[in-house]
């Protein structure tokens, strides 16, 4: 039995950390999974392997824009069908093809609910023959398929040091999250602001390019401002783990569940009986 874990997230997004994480799960489990990455076209695979090496123990199970088989597709979210639909402009023929003849199948793949008009067309787009989803029903009440919740695989994780290089942390990935932050920096003047590149961002801010090493030793606090759905908030649950505390600007039921969600390893029994 063998997976192929399907990533097209950029190198430091949530998804991507939890691709990798279930990829090693899985593998620990006795299912032989390959973590396939299709390299955004912003990225190259040396800023994945950066990410990587930066964030855990160790580098393994990872092919870069290509595959060993098409037995099996997981995606840990339905995004990752839908995001390189809508930048497929931008793909080269061969990321494309890989793209087709993996979803072509059957995919198992973790419901969201971004996108709902691009999801469907995604679908039609690669000709997927079969869809199995797995929900948190937490998160999605009115999701479909069976039961499943993302868990963080922290004994994989490199252990961070204390280094404080600031009081607060805020997540500025996107344009929305970034303006967020900028509206209340005068609250939090001690701040570094996570983001993917200095392109239109203001100088004048602590502004931290991802990936960070050691980004949990920097802060003491995280200020979350996502009012938006937030499926699985790593960051939520890393302070937790790492006793940080957690400033609450914004809510929405995906924070609202990470936050009382107890720390636990990941749970593969559903794939596993998916398969």
């Amino acid at each position: 039995m063998k997976i192929n874990l399907l990533c097209t997230a950029k190198p430091c997004d949530g998804l991507f950390y939890y691709s990798y994480e279930y990829t090693q799960y899985l593998n620990m489990s006795g299912i032989k999974t390959d973590m396939i990455i299709v390299t955004h076209p912003s990225f190259d695979s040396q800023d994945y392997i950066n990410s990587i090496n930066l964030k855990y123990t160790s580098f393994k199970n990872v092919i870069f824009n290509d595959f060993n088989n098409t037995e099996n597709t997981l995606v840990m979210g339905r995004s990752m069908l839908t995001l390189p639909f809508i930048s497929r402009k931008l793909y080269t023929e061969d990321q494309l093809l890989i793209l087709h003849l993996l979803f072509k199948d059957k995919v198992i793949a973790v419901y969201s609910e971004n996108h709902k008009i691009e999801y469907q067309n995604a679908l039609k787009y690669f000709d997927t023959k079969q869809v199995i989803d797995l929900c948190d029903y937490d998160v999605y009440p009115t999701g479909k398929g069976k039961h499943f919740e993302k868990k963080i695989f922290f004994d994989i994780h490199k252990p961070i040091i204390e280094d404080y290089k600031f009081e607060y942390l805020f997540n500025g990935t996107n344009k929305e999250y970034y303006n967020a932050a900028k509206s209340l920096i005068n609250k939090y003047e001690s701040h570094g602001i996570i983001i993917y590149n200095i392109k239109n961002c203001d100088s004048a801010l602590n502004n931290i390019t991802v990936p960070v090493k050691n980004l949990l030793g920097m802060f003491n606090k995280y200020i979350y401002t996502k009012n938006i759905t937030d499926p699985a908030p790593r960051l939520i649950q890393e302070c937790k783990y790492y006793n940080k505390e957690i400033i609450f600007e914004a809510s929405n039921r995906g924070a609202e569940v990470y936050k009382n969600r107890l720390i636990e390893k990941p749970n593969v029994e559903c794939i596993i009986n998916e398969l």
